[in-house]
């Protein structure tokens, strides 16, 4: 199976980046939304904390709830408030995440087998619309109509976005124009959402606003577009999914949006075999990603990535030079480079 390599233009001679500056800015804060996540997911219904423990122990990066922390204190916020609501984004993304397996019927997630694979289908979903519950909860609590507008706005964005996916799955004539707007509802929203909180709970100028959310929606869409090209690509052990996943559930990622378009009628025929719902055979995957690689399906989405991720670097221009502004830029490469 092929593994990641460094796609052309990538940097070979400094120290991969990472998410550790990120950490480091906002491990104080971090904890105590680790904290409110937890004592937000006990009820009187044992079920309810054991099935959302084991996916919110399971790990993640925490990425988007680390967005709203640090993206409040590059706007000088010196309250309370982001702590509440990047515990909010961490349920909204984790009740997607309790949905998304069972409508992709997963087995792994981070390594582990998932919720629905353990507990079952319907458990899933329930639990998943308690932690939705938990989350508007939480978006009351903070008292902003502005807070909850943009929240609830990305929740229903979101959950159209995973309906779109929905459709466009099995369908070899999806556009990439199409595939953009199912990644940039269903993935990049609440990125973009997540940044966008912390100038409004500081009450910055909207310029600022704008700025944070052209960050998240451009770097949400990097993450997907890496995300959607490691499935063909990455170690299993590494990444802690089943690789293939996509190919075997018929997603259209833009890896196949490209080999499809730029292949000839006997591997678009492959293809339509594949992904619409036919037979899959021995042999079908590892040939699928040798037609990626013969078309540069895989290299291109990286590459495209970068183009977002340098959408993302700009947005971030208009704030002073700063640790947290270096540190969301460094979340930037991390997101286009990474391996899992």
């Amino acid at each position: 199976m092929p593994v990641v390599v460094p796609f052309e233009g990538e940097r070979l001679d400094k120290a991969l980046p990472s998410l550790g500056p990120l950490q480091q800015l906002v491990a104080d804060d971090l904890r105590r939304v680790n904290e409110e996540v937890v004592r937000r997911m006990e009820s009187r219904v044992p079920l309810i904390p054991q099935l959302a423990g084991h996916i919110v122990a399971a790990g993640g990066k925490r990425l988007r709830p680390m967005l709203t922390l640090a993206a409040a204190k590059l706007c000088g916020y010196t309250g309370e408030r982001h702590i509440g609501l990047a515990a909010c984004v961490e349920f909204i993304h984790t009740a997607t995440l309790l949905h998304d397996d069972v409508i992709d019927d997963s087995d792994l997630r981070r390594g582990d087998a998932t919720a629905n694979v353990v507990w079952g289908n319907k458990p899933s979903v329930l639990v998943g619309d308690f932690l939705f519950s938990r989350s508007f909860e939480l978006m009351v609590k903070d008292g902003s109509l502005r807070v909850l507008g943009v929240l609830s706005h990305a929740a229903a964005v979101i959950a159209e976005g995973e309906i779109l996916q929905l459709i466009t799955s099995n369908d070899t004539t999806t556009s990439e124009a199409a595939y953009l707007e199912v990644i940039s509802a269903k993935t990049a929203k609440l990125f973009s959402a997540a940044a966008e909180l912390g100038a409004v709970i500081a009450e910055r100028p909207e310029v600022e606003a704008e700025a944070l959310e052209s960050y998240g929606r451009n770097l949400g869409i990097a993450f997907q577009l890496v995300d959607d090209a490691l499935d063909y690509s990455a170690r299993e052990a590494t990444l802690g999914k089943t690789i293939g996943d996509d190919f075997r559930e018929g997603k259209i990622t833009l890896p196949v949006v490209l080999a499809f378009r730029r292949g000839d009628e006997a591997e678009r025929e492959f293809w339509r075999r594949t992904l619409e719902g036919g037979p899959q055979q021995d042999g079908d995957l590892e040939h699928a990603i040798a037609l990626m690689d013969k078309h540069g399906a895989l290299a291109d989405a990286i590459k495209r990535a970068r183009h977002y991720g340098a959408v993302a670097r700009d947005a971030l221009d208009l704030f002073p030079d700063s640790p947290e502004k270096r540190a969301l830029a460094e979340a930037i490469d991390f997101c286009v480079d990474r391996t899992h």
